[in-house]
């Protein structure tokens, strides 16, 4: 077994040998290093507490407020963002935030307003002292490693995808709205994460890369939530048989874990990253103390680990191809009875005809973004693509650098010649791939890719629509080898020639020549260019009295992503425009969701503008009705209370750290969540942030359906006082009663309480 995880916590003493908890452990580590620390002093000696600690401003180590270095942002998301913190008096970026333009690139759909994003975001970064990369330059992760990274530092990224730990960086991924905060001069509020020791030992065998190590932990860690919501440190002897890009590979899919951040001890390939990229003092050692104490421990043999294939629709859904290959009929209806839950029922989807002579036969094979777009993955594809053909059947491969200075490095060595002789096709920095935007596969066609994610219609096909197709994740030598091999699913272990070490050099010219770079200097008097798709945040009021609130979605799916909740591709276009992009909220999982909750909306809108009397609007009488005949109830009713809708999910927020996920719910009228748990941090800060209150329910109560109400009476003072436990009631108004259940909403800090009681963080910060 390559991957085992510890039962407890252990110690790792020397950074060289780990002594799981025990009786013997005192003296075990006495006899190593001299002495044994108590467990909360060892806890101390983690490199993410020590970075923690000095970018803390609480004072106290278990209620982090913290304050980052840098900033980053793509074209999805930094309109947003700067409209937010535009409405709340933003008049300087406080800190470096660099804008880059990776996700929209195309400009292929929506007539003129993804450039008019672009030239927004331009604008943006003259007038507030930004800096802005143009669209093919780099996808937003290359850059920040290429230009941003530091030992030591912090960096605070709106794609959750932000890791850039293996360069000594504690990077982290949240929605749009913690990055109006930092530009706010606010912090980052969270208690002291857990910590968990990911021990390497050994070396990748030939043919083994960065995702297949990648895919066997998230294999191994996510369905139990080993590293849910903690720090992933990368220690152990096996650090330092790696490269920089491949421990670069390994760190940005932790992610998919749904860990907090990530960090790695650094040595001298980490000291060369940075001096082949002109930032030699940026670099320092970074390694745990003589004995560090982690709440858990992910052994990792890396010699041991195979090429791997995350089967759809999900990362951890992970086998070595050489399983699959060996059990193939029983995994791959393993995998269709899988996708009847991620898609509902709603197509048929089988896998049979892949099957061709006892043989599995992809599509499609893409090398791209952050994930697969590094120098030496796409080098070792070429050399095991060299001399081969991809042949003139329905199979193609495309491959994306993930910046356009590995692009150039590619062409002066020869990797690109050799992947363009093949039939493959060489393409500019871009991350559609990964969600939706680009080479949408075939209906019915199975794409490999060395991406992040393979979500349910990432790839691009519309389930609305009846299309359907899937994407497996696979590491860019085993996407060289099936490609090679005409589409064939084939290991990378299976080939039998030479994968070379290529040198790196760094042109810094070409960045220097076309990024803008304002130098933190902010000109005032720049306008900002607003297209018109770019618009204003509607105004939200504030949280009412007491709520009445309408079930409009119920998901029993064991996970939600932000994909289903909003889903990605073309809809990203409209990612400017609130209210245009709301009307594709939960299209591709509940397509009646965007009337259901527009209906209860137009009860909030209704009252708040004293059209109507309350007992007049359609579908509410009844329901106000029986509250009112309640005891204590009796004065419910207009100028106390509030309407809108809710949905409940079982674990609701896995994937992007897409604030849209939230907001759009809260721009028709969405005030809550109700859940058994959250399945990232991101998710439920995204929730608070719009003003929507992240309940959760125990998993075996669920006293509500779809389109039932729920009255929740004094909740604004129950907010306000610092309430946990939430009384609520599911209304039966053909019964005229009331039945009591009970919300929780766990630990929210004060200001988050106080953006909830105003509605938004928008309305919080409002000047």
């Amino acid at each position: 077994m390559s991957i085992k995880l510890a039962k407890a916590g252990a110690y790792l003493v020397n950074g060289v040998e780990i002594i799981e908890e025990s009786n013997e452990a005192a003296a075990r580590i006495e006899k190593l290093a001299g002495s044994c620390p108590a467990k909360e002093e060892a806890k101390k000696n983690t490199m993410a507490y020590g970075i923690l600690a000095e970018h803390n401003t609480s004072g106290n180590m278990d209620k982090l407020k913290v304050r980052f270095d840098k900033l980053t942002s793509h074209d999805i998301t930094f309109v947003g963002i700067i409209q937010t913190a535009r409405a709340s008096g933003l008049t300087k970026f406080p800190m470096p935030y660099v804008l880059t333009n990776c996700h929209n690139s195309l400009c292929a759909v929506g007539g003129t307003i993804n450039e008019d994003d672009h030239m927004f975001g331009l604008s943006a970064a003259k007038k507030y002292g930004g800096v802005y990369v143009p669209p093919h330059q780099a996808v937003i992760h290359q850059f920040a490693r290429e230009m941003l990274a530091g030992c030591g530092k912090m960096i605070l990224g709106s794609d959750s995808h932000t890791r850039y730990g293996a360069l000594g960086t504690m990077a982290m991924g949240e929605g749009g709205p913690e990055l109006v905060k930092q530009l706010l001069n606010q912090t980052y509020d969270i208690n002291m994460p857990g910590v968990v020791a990911i021990y390497l030992t050994g070396a990748p065998q030939k043919g083994v890369g960065p995702q297949d190590v990648a895919l066997a932990v998230i294999g191994a860690v996510f369905a139990n939530g080993y590293v849910n919501n903690k720090v992933m440190e990368f220690v152990g002897p096996g650090v330092g048989s790696l490269s920089a890009d491949f421990r670069i590979g390994v760190d940005v899919m932790t992610t998919e874990t749904t860990c907090l951040s990530s960090i790695w001890t650094t040595d001298d390939k980490i000291k060369e990253f940075y001096d082949i990229h002109g930032r030699k003092e940026e670099y320092k050692e970074m390694a745990p103390g003589a004995v560090a104490y982690y709440d858990g421990v992910v052994y990792v043999e890396l010699d041991k680990i195979k090429p791997m294939i995350a089967m759809p629709f999900h990362p951890s859904n992970a086998y070595t191809i050489e399983e699959v290959n060996a059990n193939l009929d029983d995994i791959l209806h393993i995998t269709e009875e899988r996708a009847k839950v991620s898609l509902d029922n709603a197509v048929e989807y089988s896998l049979a005809s892949k099957v061709k002579n006892g043989k599995f036969v992809v599509d499609q094979g893409i090398i791209a973004g952050c994930a697969g777009g590094g120098f030496e993955n796409i080098c070792a594809a070429a050399d095991i693509l060299k001399g081969s053909y991809i042949g003139s059947d329905a199979f193609t491969l495309s491959v994306y650098p993930a910046s356009t200075p590995i692009y150039m490095e590619l062409i002066k060595n020869g990797c690109a010649q050799a992947i363009l002789e093949t039939g493959a096709v060489l393409k500019t920095a871009f991350c559609g791939p990964c969600f939706g935007a680009g080479d949408t596969p075939s209906n019915n066609a199975f794409s490999i890719r060395h991406s992040t994610r393979n979500f349910p219609n990432r790839e691009g096909s519309k389930l609305q629509n009846g299309q359907i197709s899937s994407v497996a994740l696979m590491d860019a030598r085993s996407i060289a080898a099936t490609a090679a091999n005409k589409g064939v699913l084939t290991p990378a272990t299976d080939f039998d020639g030479n994968i070379n070490e290529y040198s790196y050099f760094f042109d810094s010219k070409i960045y220097e020549n076309r990024v803008y770079d304002s130098k933190g200097v902010a000109q005032e008097d720049e306008e900002l260019v607003m297209g018109p798709n770019i618009k204003d945040w509607p105004k939200m009021p504030p949280l009412a009295d007491n709520l009445v609130l309408q079930v409009v979605a119920e998901i029993h799916d064991p996970v939600t992503t932000t994909d289903e909740l909003i889903p990605s591709g073309e809809t990203s276009s409209y990612r400017s425009n609130p209210l245009g992009l709301a009307e594709f909220t939960l299209s591709r999982k509940v397509p009646e969701y965007v009337g259901r909750a527009k209906a209860i909306q137009k009860a909030e809108e209704c009252v708040l503008n004293n059209q109507c009397p309350l007992e007049a609007v359609d579908g509410l009488k009844e329901v106000m009705g029986a509250i009112k005949a309640t005891a204590g109830f009796e004065q419910v009713g207009e100028g106390n209370i509030g309407f809108g809708s809710t949905i409940f999910a079982v674990k609701p927020g896995d994937g992007s750290a897409r604030e849209q996920a939230a907001s759009c719910q809260k721009v028709l009228g969405g005030w809550a969540n109700i859940a058994n748990e959250y399945a990232t941090k991101r998710y439920r800060s995204n929730l608070m942030n719009w003003g929507m209150l992240p309940f959760i329910i125990d998993k075996s109560e669920l006293p509500f359906g779809c389109m039932d109400y729920i009255f929740v009476p004094n909740i604004r003072t129950l907010v306000e006082a610092g309430a946990s436990d939430i009384p609520a009631f599911v209304v039966k108004p053909e019964e005229n009663k009331l039945e009591e259940f009970m919300l929780h909403l766990g630990e929210m800090t004060k200001e988050e309480r106080e953006i909830i009681l105003k509605g938004c963080l928008i309305n919080y910060n409002r000047v």
